[in-house]
């Protein structure tokens, strides 16, 4: 009789039938360490909106039940070359298993598929961290994280004085919040303008799309309006009582109005109040930056977040940063183009980066 302890089997999943993606599925939410990003629809996603092919890896032990799980997505650039990802366009992933030799087996078959695939780069964003011989960085990113209040007011006084001001000012404007927005058009538009003005090509609007028509009641977007027209909005996700503002910016007005301000408040209370959830989820942002600098002004202390690289002929693996100085000239071009155009080019670029 094969041991419990044999080495387990792994296989590539098709994450397009029903009962193999439930099957990951339940792993992924009783397993510790696990992340939405683990979910098989977000690899969904990402393969549809994006264009980026899906190896969802899943180790198996002997009695057949799963024992591990890497979601990885096959991202290829012109500008950036190729990569194994995990998880694609997310902020965590990497492997989750039972046990740190199950975790090594799937990452030792990661190599080997990079290798069949001529992917020179693979990035584990999270997971039970590879052995040396792999690239750790625990500095250039933080994550930042908190419990949220038991009711609105006291959601409001745990925010530091400072900013609280300014969500109080923000309370004083004639803004219209809408939670449970179903406005995805409206969403988008916000989302490709915020982030032209940092200088970043925006993600294309299928992935969006895709993530919510995946995630459901897991997923919502809530929208600031000023005067009937939307200033600020956010895709959130949901996930094991946790609110996680995933994709939200503002226009230029909105910092007149101070809309993003409010946008987080008002979904701090949502979540809480409509949602269920007990912790919010700020995201992550790179060490040192103005976004960094925003969640602490909220109250949020950033937590280093653990990524691993590897590059399988021994040189550099790739560097996707924006904050890299080599990005600066295209970074300060991008924020003076046009919005249409911007809108135009930038998921040509962007379902590159993975």
């Amino acid at each position: 009789m094969a041991s419990s302890r044999s080495a387990p089997a792994i296989y590539t999943a098709d994450l397009f039938d029903p009962g193999g993606a439930q099957r990951i599925d339940d792993f992924v939410r009783r397993t510790d360490g696990a992340t939405p990003f683990h979910l098989s629809g977000w690899s969904r996603a990402v393969e549809r909106g994006c264009g980026q092919r899906s190896h969802y890896l899943v180790a198996q032990d002997a009695r057949g039940t799963i024992a591990g799980a890497l979601p990885l997505s096959e991202v290829h650039s012109p500008l950036f070359g190729r990569a194994l990802v995990s998880s694609g366009f997310a902020v965590g992933g990497g492997a989750i298993a039972k046990t740190p030799s199950i975790a090594t087996a799937l990452t030792d078959r990661a190599i080997q598929l990079a290798d069949r695939l001529s992917c020179p780069t693979i990035e584990l964003r999270g997971g039970i961290m590879p052995g040396r011989h792999w690239h750790h960085d625990s500095t250039t990113y933080l994550g930042f994280a908190r419990d949220l209040a038991g009711d609105d007011e006291a959601e409001l006084l745990a925010i530091p004085r400072k900013q609280r001001a300014e969500v109080r000012r923000a309370l004083g404007f004639d803004l219209e919040v809408i939670a449970g927005s179903s406005d995805r058009a409206e969403h988008y538009a916000v989302y490709a303008e915020s982030v032209r003005n940092l200088g970043s090509p925006v993600f294309p609007r299928a992935l969006f799309e895709a993530v919510l028509d995946e995630f459901a009641d897991e997923a919502d977007i809530l929208t600031i309006r000023c005067k009937g027209r939307a200033v600020a909005s956010v895709l959130s996700l949901y996930w094991r009582g946790t609110v996680m503002p995933y994709w939200g910016g503002g226009t230029r007005d909105a910092r007149t109005w101070r809309a993003n301000d409010l946008m987080y408040y008002a979904l701090m209370c949502h979540a809480r109040s409509r949602k269920g959830c007990t912790r919010f989820d700020f995201g992550r942002s790179k060490t040192g930056t103005g976004p960094a600098a925003f969640k602490h002004n909220w109250g949020f202390e950033g937590m280093p977040l653990p990524y691993a690289k590897l590059s399988l002929g021994g040189g550099e693996p790739r560097d996707i940063n924006p904050m890299n100085p080599r990005y600066r000239m295209q970074v300060a071009a991008w924020q003076r183009l046009p919005l249409w155009l911007a809108n135009r080019a930038g998921p040509l670029i962007s379902r590159g980066l993975g």
